[in-house]
């Protein structure tokens, strides 16, 4: 029961956190035509999440506990693959087919990017 409680405290801590970011990213962008607020928090998330799994991996630190709190519960909450993937849809059903596009690769590229370099800094 312990274990849920941490993923849910988890859960919330992220999902909050990803709101309040991605809202302030959107604004600042001053555009309204590609999803930054989505693509900060998933940069974001990926590359905490390289860092927590590069030093949990090399150090060993962290318990069950710690992992299931950070990594399952306020990462996951954190970042969103269905938002990535239903503003990507939105955009290519308003023929903005470009804008689309750019979102995977900055997703994907960009995310796949700051999870290897956080992984990199621990490590070396």
């Amino acid at each position: 029961m312990v274990k849920i409680f941490l993923v849910g405290a988890g859960g919330f801590i992220g999902s909050v956190s990803r709101y309040l970011l991605g809202g302030v990213a959107h604004r600042v962008s001053g555009n309204h035509w590609f999803p930054y607020g989505t693509l900060t928090v998933n940069i974001i998330g990926c590359f905490v999440i390289g860092l927590v799994g590069g030093i949990a991996q090399s150090k060993h630190i962290f318990a069950d506990e710690i992992r299931l709190f950070l990594v399952v519960g306020l990462l996951g909450g954190f970042t969103t693959f269905s938002s990535f993937s239903h503003e990507t849809v939105m955009l290519a059903k308003n023929t903005q087919g470009l804008a689309a596009l750019l979102n995977v690769l900055f997703q994907v590229c960009v995310s796949l990017s700051a999870a290897w370099l956080g992984h990199y800094l621990v490590n070396h």
